[in-house]
C-alpha cells in the first residue's frame, strides 16, 4: 500500500514515490511502476488463492504480462479499448435504425422481437461462458474470436436474402458483440488498479457522450444514398480496422509471455494430444457447471421475454414449462459448485458471500426498475407529451448519456478516497427520487411538465453513475485475480435478467391497465371503438386529435395514469435495491488490481 498522503497511479501499480508537482493527470493516470513488477515476480507461484488448485493459463499469463508492460503499452491497450468501444458503441446505436428497415424488407417486420429474443438470451449465455474461456485460453484468443463471429455475423445479414439467414448472422453478431463488451472490462480490470477502476471502466462507455449527438445524422445520410445492408456491412470493414491496435498489442505481450523460458504449450500434435486436451479444457473451464448456468438462465429469460405481460401466455404450458424447468437448474447449479466441481466456475464461499450476491441484486434491479418505467417511455413522450420524434429520440439517451457524465467524475471521487458503498447507496436513493419526481410529471403538454419530465430523466441518469459501474467494481473487490472474470460475466448476465423482468412487468401492467382506462376516459364520444385504436395504433391516431381538443385531453390523462403507475411500481422496486446497496462490503480500495486476500476475508465471512 503507498505511504499516507502519496498518489499511486491508476493503472494498478504500487507507487512508493511521489509523482511531480506540476505532472499531468494524463501521465500520472499511465505512469508504470517497475517496482511492482519485481514483486508480481516473487508472488507469481504463491499468487493463486489458497483452495483454488492450480491458475488457469489466461490468467497467469495476463499477470506476469501486466508485471512487465511498460507505460507506451498500457496506452495502447487502454486506446485500443476507446476505439473498440467508440466503434461498437456508434454501430449499435445505428443497427437500432437499421433493424426495422431489415425485417420489413423480408416483410416480416414481427420477426423484430424474435431477433431481439434471440440476442438476449445469446448475450446470458455468453457472457459467463467467455469469461470463463478468456480465464482458460487467454484475453488475446477471445478477443480475437470475438472480432470474427462480430463480422461473420454482420457480413451474414447484410447479404441475407431471408429472415433465417439475418437471424443466423444476428446470432453470430451477438456472440462477438457480447463477448467484446465483457472483454473489455475484464481488461480494464486486469490493467487497473482497484481504487481506478471505475474511471477506467468508462473507457469503453465514453465514446455514448459523442455518438448519441451523431448516430441519428449518420443513420439519415446512410438511408438517403443507401439501404440498411451497406449501413450494416460497411462495420465489416471499419469495426476490424478499430480492433487491430488493441489485437495487436494484446498479441504481443501474450506471445511475449509464452516465450518465456520454460513456458511449454499444453496442445500437443497427435490425436491423443488433443483428446486429452480437450478433457482438461472441459474440466478447467467447469463444463457442467456452465451447461447448468447458461441453461438456467436461458430458460427462465426466454418465456419472461416470450410471454412479456400478456396474461393470456402465461396459461400456455410451453411458457411455463421452460420457466419452471430453469428455476429448478439455479440449486442444481449451487450444488454442483458445492460438491461436485473439481474446478468451480464461481467458489461456493463467494456465492455465500455478500458482496456478490449483494451486487448481482443491486444490477438485476437497477434495471429492472428502469425497464418498468422506461419500456414505454417513447409512446409516452409522442402522446402524452406531445414530444415531436427528433426530441422523443433523443430524451430517451439521456439515461445512458448521463450516466456516462456522472459515472467519470464519480471514478475520480471513488480514486481520491477509496471507497465505494457510500457513493453507491446515494445512487440508489437518488434513483429511487428521480423515480418520484417522474411519478410528478407522467405527462402533459405544458412546459411544466415537459421540464419536469426531462429532469426526471437527467436524474435518473445521473444517479445510474453513482452505482452501475461503481457496484460492479464492488463485486470484482471480492474476488481474487482467479475469478474477477466470471464474476464481471455474471454481473453482466444479471443485467439482461433485470431487463427481461422490467419488461415483463411493465408489459403486464401495460396490457392489463391501458385499454380500461382508455375506454373509461373516451366513455363521453360516441365512437366505441376509438379506445381500441388508440390502443393498437397510437402514433396514427393521436395525430388526428391535436393538444388542445377534449379527446387528446382524454387520451394524455388515460397514459399519464398508466406511466405513473409504472413509475410507482419502479419506486417500490427501489426499496430492496436500497437495502441490498446497504449489504455491500465497503474495502478500502488497493492500488493493486486486486484487493489483497479478498477471498480469504470473504471465505473467514462466510
Amino acid at each position: 500500500m503507498a505511504a499516507s498522503g502519496e498518489q499511486a497511479p491508476l493503472l494498478g501499480s504500487d507507487l512508493r514515490s511521489i509523482p511531480e508537482p506540476h505532472a499531468t493527470i494524463a501521465t500520472t493516470l499511465l505512469k508504470h511502476n517497475h517496482h511492482h513488477d519485481c514483486l508480481l515476480d516473487a508472488e507469481d507461484a504463491d499468487s493463486a488463492p489458497a483452495g483454488s488448485g492450480t491458475r488457469a493459463a489466461g490468467v497467469a499469463r495476463m499477470e506476469a504480462a501486466s508485471a512487465r508492460l511498460s507505460s507506451m503499452e498500457r496506452f495502447w491497450i487502454f486506446s485500443g479499448i476507446f476505439l473498440i468501444g467508440y466503434a461498437y458503441g456508434l454501430e449499435s446505436q445505428v443497427r437500432s435504425t437499421y433493424m426495422p428497415y431489415a425485417t420489413s424488407s423480408f416483410s416480416v417486420h414481427s420477426y423484430l422481437a424474435t431477433i431481439n429474443l434471440l440476442r438476449s438470451v445469446v448475450a446470458v449465455a455468453v457472457q459467463p461462458t467467455a469469461a470463463k474461456i478468456a480465464d482458460v485460453l487467454g484475453r488475446f484468443q477471445v478477443v480475437a474470436a470475438s472480432t470474427l463471429f462480430y463480422v461473420v455475423g454482420m457480413a451474414i445479414e447484410s447479404t441475407s436474402s431471408s429472415v433465417y439467414s439475418f437471424c443466423a448472422g444476428t446470432i453470430l453478431y451477438q456472440i462477438g458483440y457480447t463477448c467484446i463488451v465483457l472483454l473489455l472490462e475484464i481488461l480494464v480490470a486486469d490493467f487497473s488498479s482497484m481504487r481506478a477502476r471505475v474511471f477506467f471502466s468508462y473507457i469503453p462507455a465514453l465514446p455514448f457522450v459523442i455518438n448519441t449527438w451523431i448516430s441519428g445524422s449518420i443513420t439519415s445520410a446512410v438511408l438517403r444514398i443507401t439501404t440498411w445492408r451497406w449501413g450494416i456491412g460497411m462495420w465489416c470493414i471499419i469495426y476490424p480496422v478499430a480492433s487491430l491496435p488493441l489485437l495487436i498489442t494484446l498479441y504481443s505481450i501474450d506471445r511475449r509471455t509464452t516465450l518465456r523460458p520454460g513456458h511449454k504449450s499444453e496442445l500437443g500434435q497427435t490425436y491423443e494430444d488433443l483428446r486429452n486436451w480437450s478433457v482438461r479444457f472441459f474440466d478447467q473451464v467447469d463444463g457442467i457447471g456452465l451447461v447448468t448456468l447458461v441453461t438456467a438462465f436461458s430458460l427462465v429469460l426466454t418465456p419472461l421475454t416470450i410471454a412479456g405481460g400478456t396474461v393470456s401466455h402465461w396459461r400456455n404450458p410451453q411458457v411455463v414449462l421452460p420457466l419452471v424447468v430453469g428455476l429448478i437448474f439455479v440449486p442444481v447449479f449451487v450444488q454442483w459448485e458445492k460438491n461436485g466441481a473439481r474446478n468451480p466456475l464461481v467458489p461456493f464461499h463467494l456465492l455465500k458471500d455478500r458482496g456478490v450476491w449483494a451486487a448481482l441484486a443491486v444490477r438485476s434491479l437497477l434495471n429492472f426498475a428502469w425497464y418498468v418505467q422506461g419500456n414505454y417511455l417513447y409512446t409516452v413522450l409522442i402522446v402524452a407529451f406531445d414530444f415531436p420524434i427528433e426530441s422523443a429520440t433523443r430524451i430517451l439517451s439521456f439515461f445512458s448519456f448521463f450516466g456516462v457524465v456522472s459515472g467519470v467524475a464519480v471514478g475520480l471521487v471513488i480514486y481520491k478516497f477509496r471507497r465505494l458503498k457510500h457513493i453507491i447507496v446515494m445512487g440508489t436513493i437518488l434513483f429511487m427520487v428521480a423515480l418520484g419526481v417522474l411519478i410528478r410529471f407522467p405527462g402533459g403538454a405544458t412546459t411544466t411538465s415537459r421540464a419536469g419530465l426531462i429532469g426526471g430523466q437527467i436524474l435518473l441518469g445521473l444517479s445510474s453513475g453513482l452505482f452501475a459501474y461503481p457496484t460492479q467494481a464492488s463485486i470484482q473487490a471480492s474476488a481474487s485475480r482467479d475469478h474477477v472474470a466470471i464474476l464481471t460475466g455474471l454481473y453482466l448476465s444479471f443485467y439482461n435478467v433485470g431487463s427481461a423482468l422490467g419488461t415483463c412487468l411493465s408489459g403486464a401492467i401495460w396490457t392489463q391497465t391501458l385499454y380500461p382506462t382508455l375506454e373509461a376516459s373516451l366513455a363521453f364520444q360516441p365512437n366505441t371503438t376509438l379506445a381500441r385504436a388508440i390502443y393498437e395504433n397510437p402514433f396514427h391516431i393521436v395525430s388526428q386529435y391535436p393538444v388542445g381538443t377534449e379527446i387528446r385531453g382524454a387520451i394524455i390523462h388515460s397514459y399519464e395514469s398508466i406511466q405513473r403507475l409504472l413509475c410507482i411500481t419502479g419506486m417500490f422496486i427501489c426499496l430492496p435495491m436500497i437495502c441490498f446497496a446497504l449489504a455491500l462490503r465497503n474495502p478500502k480500495l488497493s492500488d493493486r488490481q486486486v484487493q489483497e486476500d479478498a477471498e480469504d476475508v470473504t471465505a473467514h465471512d462466510a
